[in-house]
């Protein structure tokens, strides 16, 4: 498989999930409503598995753009190669929030609050200070790559130096890295800590024909595109100078 065409299904996965679970657990007459922030965030994780499971052998499963360019900091991916990731990121999100449209069209057309009808698509701020949300943005990315960049891949050793592939297993790390981010630093900003996932739904929302919307809330983009991108800058910078740098 075409290394663009992974990470653009791997991510299209993350977002059907991920867009998926909001919609079921905020819009009306779903079985899910008002199920909590645990439903949420346990499926954003098991939808990183997913995409992970997917996209992993054939491209590496970035599925998020901070994942792109942390790498590149350290120089574990060419950086002419992450233009086209980044791009097969955001069309893939754009296709996962639109499935999950899809599926809960009915449910979009009986909830009358615009700002349900947003929540699949974007992440919205809880208190809203734009210097505290775009902080939240970086440690939340921080925490996610510099735990990547640290982690030492789905393999383990016999005892006789005999590499032992984890297969899908080898997913479960970066998933329960996601949950954690969520469960424990998401509920300031929804945690998109990847600009892709926030970014190509936000375009579907602008786009799709959805009855009484409302606003895409585009003033607000920047934070979880920047942000994340910065929190990737600085996890790499860090792991450059501790891990390679000779201070560890």
């Amino acid at each position: 498989m075409n290394v663009y065409i992974a990470e653009f299904i791997g991510t299209a996965l993350l977002l059907a999930m991920g867009s998926g679970v909001v919609a079921n657990v905020v819009l009306n007459k779903t079985k899910g409503q008002n199920s909590g922030w645990m439903v949420i965030t346990t499926a954003w994780a098991l939808g990183v598995f997913i995409g992970v499971v997917v996209a992993g052998p054939h491209s590496g499963a970035h599925i998020n753009p901070a994942v792109s360019v942390g790498l590149a900091i350290v120089g574990d991916f060419d950086w002419a190669m992450v233009p086209g990731y980044i791009l097969a990121q955001v069309l893939g999100a754009m296709l996962g929030a639109g499935i999950s449209y899809l599926v809960y069209k009915d449910h979009f057309d009986v909830t009358e609050d615009p700002a349900l009808k947003f929540a699949p698509f974007g992440t919205v701020p809880a208190i809203r200070n734009l210097s505290s949300n775009f902080t939240s943005e970086v440690i939340g990315t921080f925490i996610l790559i510099i735990v990547i960049l640290y982690s030492t891949g789905p393999v383990i050793d016999d005892g006789q130096g005999t590499p032992i592939g984890l297969g899908s297993i080898g997913a479960l790390p970066v998933a329960f890295l996601v949950w954690v981010i969520g469960l424990s630093l998401g509920g300031t900003t929804g945690y998109a800590i990847n600009p892709a996932r926030d970014l190509g739904p936000r375009i579907m929302h602008q786009l799709l024909p959805i009855k009484g919307k409302g606003t895409s809330d585009w003033s607000y983009s920047w934070v979880p595109i920047i942000g994340p991108l910065l929190g990737a800058a600085l996890a790499g910078g860090l792991f450059l100078l501790l891990g390679n740098g000779g201070l560890f």
